[in-house]
């Protein structure tokens, strides 16, 4: 089976075809640590996440960089508003970055480099476009020229003479072109700064990545991503200034995840409805927020509203419930194997060949939860060891389905302690005061006070907690969903 990626450079799904045999180079746009990680930074990193976890699975050796801009605008602007150094507020919110990702199960890429640790590779790439004529110096400012890179635009598909000044680039009345854009940026007072040859400063943020890219992954690699919203202007222009730099391709694939809307609105701080990742992880299981991620494919925009969660949510219980049922009736913690070998695993990998689409291998684990829930309908006591064979198998199936979506961390138990500990807590119920009310009820039912045992019962349900006594003078609880 050949991998076909949809490459944004030509609009097309083509054959994913490495520069060394079974080894990938990749990098994705990391986030600007200024502020605290929101759902749409969460889908690009769970979206990478899970194709790197994927392209391992299929025998790829992937080296996988995944950068943090640490040196910003925004960055300065925080540290002014705050009073911390650029620094300061760069550490603190790399933390909380990377504590909200492990939080969503994300696996930590390869290598993470932040762009101040790589100044020198910047001055040298910026020294050698303004050497090749592609770029030029202004009272300590270097701009990138545009017009000297005859393909600019390739990416975003617009045309120089056709673009708006303005849009989404800085208007400055000395370049020379309006899309012209900064590689060195000239110190202002109360800044960070470095030496360089063009005096005090710090560098554009496009040429950051372009430096960290070429620096640990080679002047070529085989996949960029990131969000659509990179496309144009900072992708466009890491072609320019690295196909200029280095005279050869920059990169191979390119690949873009598509936005996350709230309530069908675009997610922004100004419409109040942003949602940074800590808030969602608040209200929602960790992996209730990565199958709603999952669930659409990863170039088409997906719409954060209190349905599409019910129903993440909904997903994830049902394949716990189907694990638990599993090691009940086969009386084992897991399969013989958890080697993948069933039909589960094959439509997988046909549906992730497929530019790794997640909706599809979503679907198909559910098939799977579907099918193995039918048999264990039909045998409901230990099945037969031709059922048990057929039922370990797509135990197996599922469980290397779900190492590489990211879902089916925690054991079924677990996932329903939790489950039930945070829906009291949201209740302001603990489960000792509801053993307690249980004793209540079991000593006023051998006192045969009938009433009072009623009202104890009525008092739990009001909770939402449902009582079942058993036929061996036990009592079960549970939640009462919604």
């Amino acid at each position: 089976m050949t991998i076909t990626i949809y490459n944004t450079l030509t609009r097309a799904k083509e054959p994913f075809e490495t520069i060394e045999p079974n080894k990938v180079r990749m990098y994705v746009c990391g986030p600007t640590v200024y502020d605290s990680a929101h759902i749409g930074h969460a889908r690009a990193v769970v979206t990478f996440d899970v194709i790197v976890r994927y392209l391992r699975a299929r025998g790829y050796e992937v080296t996988y960089v995944r950068n943090f801009t640490d040196i910003d605008d925004k960055i300065i602007q925080k540290a002014n508003q705050t009073g911390a150094s650029c620094m300061e507020v760069a550490e603190r919110y790399i933390a909380e970055f990377h504590r909200d990702m492990d939080a969503l199960y994300v696996e930590r890429p390869s290598m993470e480099p932040r762009a101040t640790e790589y100044i020198a590779d910047i001055i040298r790439i910026v020294e050698r476009l303004i050497a090749a004529g592609f770029a030029y110096v202004l009272d300590g400012d270097v701009y990138f020229s545009v017009e000297t890179f005859a393909e600019y635009g390739k990416l975003s598909k617009r045309k120089l003479d056709q673009m708006e000044a303005g849009a989404r680039v800085d208007v400055d009345d000395r370049k020379r072109n309006p899309f012209d854009f900064a590689l060195w940026k000239s110190s202002k007072p109360d800044e960070p700064w470095w030496e360089s040859p063009w005096g005090r400063g710090r560098p554009g943020w496009h040429i950051e990545c372009s430096a960290m890219s070429s620096t640990l992954l080679g002047e070529t690699i085989d996949i960029h991503g990131g969000g659509m919203d990179l496309i144009f202007p900072h992708h466009e222009n890491e072609i320019a200034q690295s196909e200029a730099a280095f005279g050869k391709t920059f990169v191979r694939y390119w690949m873009h995840n598509g936005f996350v809307n709230i309530n069908s609105e675009k997610m922004s701080k100004s419409l109040h409805n942003f949602l940074t990742v800590r808030e969602a992880l608040e209200s929602h299981h960790p992996e209730t927020i990565r199958m709603f991620l999952i669930s659409s494919h990863y170039r088409s925009p997906i719409d954060f509203t209190p349905k599409s969660m019910e129903e993440a949510e909904s997903g994830v219980e049902r394949i716990y419930a189907t694990l638990q049922r599993l090691e009940t009736v086969l009386k084992t913690s897991g399969p013989p194997d958890a080697v993948p070998r069933g039909e589960t695993w094959t439509r997988f990998c046909e549906a992730m060949d497929d530019d790794f689409n997640t909706a599809r291998a979503v679907g198909i684990l559910f098939d799977t939860v579907r099918s193995i829930n039918r048999l264990l309908d039909e045998h409901p006591e230990r099945p037969e060891d031709s059922v048990c064979d057929l039922l370990n198998v797509q135990w197996g199936d599922l469980l290397a389905v779900g190492r590489i979506l990211g879902v089916m961390n925690e054991r079924p138990a677990d996932y329903f302690e939790r489950k039930k500990q945070n829906v009291l807590e949201k209740k302001g119920v603990d489960t000792t005061f509801i053993e307690g009310k249980i004793a209540e009820r079991r000593e006023a039912r051998k006192a045969k006070q009938w009433q009072q045992a009623d009202a104890i019962r009525k008092e739990l349900e009001a909770m939402g907690v449902s009582l079942e006594d058993r036929p061996d003078g036990t009592t079960e609880w549970r939640l009462i969903r919604g």
